[in-house]
């Protein structure tokens, strides 16, 4: 993958937010999301030349290898690139629900409020990621919650709402009230955004 590493991607809005300091944005965006697109480029360098490296694959083991460590970090890394990129693809909105995906949501949990309700509760539960996916293996939405970029994870899950409740994600501009960060969150998401990635989804679907 030398000659083709992962770009990371411009921040997809350039309006103030409710709440979240343009400081926060900037560190969250440009050095810490950042980071992990330059980590993920260097595993995928030494994956690729671990191809060639006998030594490396004869030593391969479960409690610990280079090989076991590259893996570990492979997914932590690109699990970090694409949270985050799914995250900043949802704020920078009017907070007001609207499209199919409401429809849809009104349809499974009975109301925005309950869904909101839940979501934000998930977020206070976890000490990584809230995510609104799409879960192919039942067709259908689900709310899920994880720690770690790498641990809570669901295989064959789309993501169309992400939460980032790392501490990175809100203390500079609320300190430990994470509460009131999910609150400010819901009015700065973006609808339009996270409308298109699930009417996408149906339309793979159909």
């Amino acid at each position: 993958m030398p000659n083709n590493e992962y770009q990371a991607k411009p921040l997809p809005f350039n309006k103030e937010l409710i709440g979240i300091s343009k400081k926060t944005i900037e560190i969250h965006h440009d050095k810490l999301y950042a980071g992990y697109v330059a980590k993920l480029n260097e595993i995928n360098k030494k994956l690729e030349a671990a191809r060639d490296n006998e030594e490396l694959k004869a030593a391969a083991n479960q409690s610990y290898s280079d090989l076991r460590a590259l893996r570990i970090g492979e997914t932590f890394s690109v699990n970090g690139v694409y949270l985050h990129e799914a995250y900043f693809n949802v704020i920078g909105g009017d907070g007001m629900p609207n499209g199919a995906l409401k429809e849809a949501i009104e349809a499974k949990w009975g109301t925005m409020e309950k869904f909101i309700s839940i979501f934000s509760a998930t977020g206070m539960s976890v000490r990584g990621w809230v995510v609104l996916a799409y879960d192919a293996n039942v067709n259908e939405m689900k709310i899920y919650g994880a720690d770690s970029h790498n641990q809570g994870g669901v295989w064959g899950c789309i993501p169309i709402i992400v939460l980032d409740v790392y501490e990175h994600a809100y203390f500079i501009d609320y300190g430990s009230d994470r509460k009131k960060y999910i609150v400010d969150f819901w009015k700065n998401l973006d609808w339009s955004a996270a409308g298109a990635i699930y009417e996408k989804i149906m339309k793979m679907n159909s």
